[in-house]
């Protein structure tokens, strides 16, 4: 009987190291696996857009003339104002995407007093331009249409103003 028990014991141990050897040669080709699985899936990426964004179209509605608040109400809040320069405002739109160079606009707006006196800076693209780019990766996508009809302005009419009434 000892013999016996011995020989199934031996058994054991053969088997139990022969299924280690087993699992240990099953990690290596896991890993070359996981490797070549990682080679062909990649993380997506995302464009990275900083800044704002000044259109063709904001950049042709501002006139000599206007009144900070109007160069505001148009360009959106300035990125850049500076108290040595307070007659300036700067605006930098900066768009990273992976694998591309860092495409960066920028525009300056002068002011004499409260009053633009004029503005300069890089050739903007239109706002139809913007949004096709940003879905040139992909290819599929469909550039949304960026203007409203007048059957849909209509359906949101303008606030009227309230009319003072006289004290009673």
């Amino acid at each position: 009987m000892p013999v016996q028990a011995h020989r199934s014991a031996r058994l054991g141990v053969t088997l139990f190291i022969g299924a280690c050897l087993t699992a240990m040669a099953g990690c290596s080709s896991l890993n070359g696996a996981g490797s070549r699985l990682a080679s062909v899936v990649t993380p997506y990426r995302v464009d990275v857009v900083q800044g704002n964004f000044v259109s063709r179209e904001q950049v042709e509605a501002l006139q000599a003339g206007m009144s900070r608040q109007q160069v505001r109400d148009i360009l959106g809040t300035p990125l850049v104002t500076s108290l040595f320069h307070a007659n300036r405002w700067e605006y930098v739109f900066t768009l990273k995407r992976p694998g591309q160079d860092i495409e960066t606009r920028k525009l300056t707006v002068f002011f004499q007093g409260d009053v633009l006196e004029r503005f300069e800076g890089d050739t903007m693209p239109s706002e139809t331009e913007f949004v096709a780019s940003l879905g040139s990766r992909s290819g599929k996508g469909k550039v949304p249409v960026l203007e409203a009809t007048e059957a849909q302005l209509a359906r949101f009419p303008a606030p009227e103003r309230a009319a003072k009434a006289p004290p009673a």
